[in-house]
């Protein structure tokens, strides 16, 4: 049995939580046998913002082994895998520590504060053999996945364009440091980042305008052209200043030669060029829920993290890194 510990009970700590109990509960050879949080005793019986639903805003945490230290969990726990959801300046460091000690790691995204520390990340993972993933839930996302096969079997053409955009509220406490959370692009943004990535590959260059509104030395609203070298259309935007009752978006639209999809309000419809449109049948699983199952399964059986590699959610640091550097120049176009 795989026995996993998790450190910090934010907003992605609860979603993580979720997502075990219901793997432990489905008969999965998994025991989450510890959390670790600097505030445990605050957190235990308080709510965190969100701009989703986790589904509850208290958790009896009575089953669990409570630290608020790290080198103390550590100690007085033999892990399998850790989990790490905590703020990104933390993830690098930790991560290498935990793998260096013989753990696996699954890692909430961004994958690390840098591309620089990204890349330690990766060295270290195969330099001591352990396995580790980077929480990019929407290369597990059912409505993602669909787009990502229709591409690769080629079933309507090659892509002609493509736009994705994903916004909510500003999060508060360190999000609103962009010395620590990097603002939208890094932490928001970097969702469709990756999907770029990983649907199309990596871009010759990216022009990017972005504008800084509540977040301290980082961008809240950005607006990324990409460029390929077949010509394919494609544009990513984000912005986390939709206050009110705007709640949460994720939506894309792509073009093929001959159809394209809409993803929104939780639905794909597949429009062919010729012939009746239609609705995609999706699994109702989350990608939280998805990423943690494969990754799991990726540990217990021994295989290779493939279907998000570290490696590869690297390469999507070093294309928000040149997103950045393009809109601080107001939009040239930096290569990636």
């Amino acid at each position: 049995m795989l026995k996993v510990g998790l450190i910090g009970f934010g907003f992605m700590g609860r979603m993580h939580l979720d997502n075990y109990e219901r793997l432990m509960k489905e008969g999965a050879d998994i025991k989450l046998t510890a959390i670790c949080d600097i505030r445990i005793e605050e957190l235990k019986n308080s709510k965190v913002w969100t701009n989703l639903d986790t589904g509850r805003d208290v958790y009896d945490l009575s089953t669990y082994s409570l630290y608020d230290n790290i080198d103390a969990m550590l100690a007085g726990e033999q892990f399998d895998i850790v989990d790490i959801a905590l703020p990104t300046p933390h993830h690098a460091d930790l991560a290498i520590r935990l793998m260096e000690s013989g753990i696996h790691v699954f890692c909430e995204k961004p994958m690390a504060r840098t591309a620089e520390d990204a890349r330690r990340m990766v060295e270290a993972s195969e330099r001591t053999g352990k396995k580790l993933m980077i929480g990019q839930c929407l290369r597990f996302w059912p409505a993602y996945e669909y787009l990502k096969a229709c591409i690769e079997d080629g079933r309507y053409g090659a892509v002609t364009a493509g736009y994705f955009f994903r916004g909510s509220s500003t999060p508060l406490g360190w999000y609103r440091d962009g010395s620590q959370s990097g603002g939208n692009l890094m932490d928001m943004h970097v969702h469709d980042v990756d999907m770029i990535n990983w649907l199309f590959g990596k871009p010759d260059g990216v022009s990017t305008l972005a504008r800084t509104v509540l977040t301290e030395g980082a961008y809240d609203i950005v607006s990324t052209n990409y460029v390929y070298p077949d010509g394919k259309v494609v544009n990513a935007q984000s912005d986390w200043t939709l206050q009110g009752d705007f709640g949460f978006s994720m939506v894309y639209r792509v073009n093929f030669e001959g159809a394209n999809l809409v993803f929104e309000n939780g639905q794909v419809k597949v429009n062919p060029n010729e012939g009746a449109g239609f609705v995609a049948e999706l699994s109702e699983d989350t990608g939280y829920y998805r990423e943690l199952s494969y990754f799991l399964n990726a540990v217990k059986n021994n295989e290779a993290v493939a279907v998000c590699s570290p490696e590869s959610v690297a390469e999507t640091m070093d294309i928000v890194e040149a997103e950045i550097r393009s809109a601080d120049r107001k939009g040239v176009i930096e290569p990636v």
